[in-house]
């Protein structure tokens, strides 16, 4: 190739569509640069950040995998969305798990993991000056994609002494009825708080007054501890009329990498899911949705073990946080504990900075998901209870240091 000749040419310079110039890279991806750095120069860093399960899938399911790989006819492309017996399976699962039924072929469609159907949803129903209803504190997808799409946010706040649900009382007339998207998210991510079927009816009743699609963030329904039991929004009557559920398998069976979820409701909001889902993806492995058809169908005993041992986790953290001035309630669900930082510490992105720096302890800034997570942190389950309870005395350490 013969080199361009510079001196004649004008510097080329590409610049960023307006919806996407103001976005900063996730930032987890950030965080994960930083953690890569540190031990690249020896040090030690124990992560309770991310909500990536470190435990693996049951071996089952693994096994369903390997099989299904070995199949001389499963290399080839899959059908968008899922085959019909993913669909199948995830119909079951509603229905044993639930109580719900669903028709697989019109009211489930198959995500390359939820996250990506948190974002298509909005780009499906959102039109720029359109309102979309977004939790704060909550997962940043529901702003990020509501911005894209070019909507006008309204951010709901989750406040502890409403048991981080939010007011939908309080929402303005004007406010509800331009609004196409209502976002909830129960088990939450980061509270880990939880709502009930009431709950769950007020909203559906807001979704049929205003016109208003009910998007529920579900991953989390299987994580549950001292038996408790998470319900899906479907439960309440006549809910799939203004309501679409996300569910994945990430959290549920510890198949986080596998990419592999659902959304499951309103039939037409599913079509228009799918028909923008054939325009960007050629869907999954077919052995990676065997293996969701195995998780889903087959037996569900193993997952009251692996919650005994998120709640075991739970309770090092928070008998460690409290001892030091944290403010934490006990979450029955989800596998984070959301804790009010001491009295002394104000900002959470510089105490999670000074933390990392400081004794290698890795802790998510409640400020990353929203202006209402300012003053708290959000600790992850997803680490070996040994390393928990190195992270909790590094913390308790140095926390007796600080002025």
């Amino acid at each position: 190739m013969k080199p361009s000749n510079s001196s004649n040419t004008h510097p080329v310079n590409f610049e960023p569509a307006q919806r996407i110039a103001g976005f900063k890279p996730y930032y987890f991806a950030t965080l994960n640069r930083r953690i890569d750095q540190l031990r690249s120069q020896g040090k030690d860093i124990i992560r309770i950040d991310i909500g990536s399960p470190d435990l693996p899938p049951a071996d089952f399911i693994i096994e369903t995998l390997v099989e299904s790989a070995k199949s001389t006819e499963h290399h080839g492309y899959g059908p968008n969305g899922g085959p019909a017996k993913f669909k199948q399976a995830v119909a079951e699962y509603y229905h044993h798990r639930f109580n719900v039924e669903l028709d697989p072929s019109s009211q489930v469609l198959g995500l390359i993991g939820s996250k990506e159907g948190l974002f298509h949803l909005t780009q499906v129903l959102i039109n720029p000056g359109d309102i979309v209803l977004v939790p704060d504190p909550g997962y940043p997808v529901y702003k990020a994609s509501a911005l894209i799409a070019g909507a006008e946010v309204v951010t709901l706040p989750l406040l502890a002494e409403n048991g981080f649900l939010p007011d939908l009382d309080s929402i303005p007339s004007e406010i509800a009825q331009r609004s196409k998207i209502l976002w909830l998210n129960y088990p939450n991510n980061p509270t880990g708080a939880v709502a009930d079927l009431a709950f769950f009816q007020k909203a559906v009743d807001f979704g049929r007054r205003n016109n208003c699609m009910i998007a529920h963030d579900a991953p989390y329904t299987d994580v549950c501890f001292n038996e408790y039991v998470a319900p899906s929004i479907l439960e309440v009557d006549g809910a799939e009329e203004v309501c679409v559920e996300f569910n994945s398998l990430s959290k549920t069976y510890n198949m986080a990498g596998w990419r592999i979820g659902m959304a499951v409701g309103n039939p037409k909001v599913i079509s228009y899911m799918h028909t923008y889902k054939s325009q960007l993806d050629t869907s999954q492995f077919t052995p990676i949705f065997d293996a969701g058809v195995a998780a889903l169908t087959h037996d569900q005993k193993w997952l009251v073990e692996r919650n005994h041992i998120y709640q075991q986790r739970r309770d090092i953290i928070l008998e460690g946080i409290r001892s030091v001035g944290f403010t934490a309630l006990t979450p029955p669900a989800a596998i984070y504990v959301w804790a009010r930082l001491p009295e002394k510490f104000s900002n959470s992105m510089d105490f999670c900075n000074r933390a990392l720096e400081e004794i290698g302890l890795s802790i998510t800034p409640g400020v990353i998901y929203g202006e209402h997570g300012e003053g708290f942190v959000r600790l992850s389950l997803c680490t070996p209870a040994d390393r928990l309870q190195q992270a909790m005395s590094r913390l308790s350490g140095w926390m007796k240091t600080q002025n």
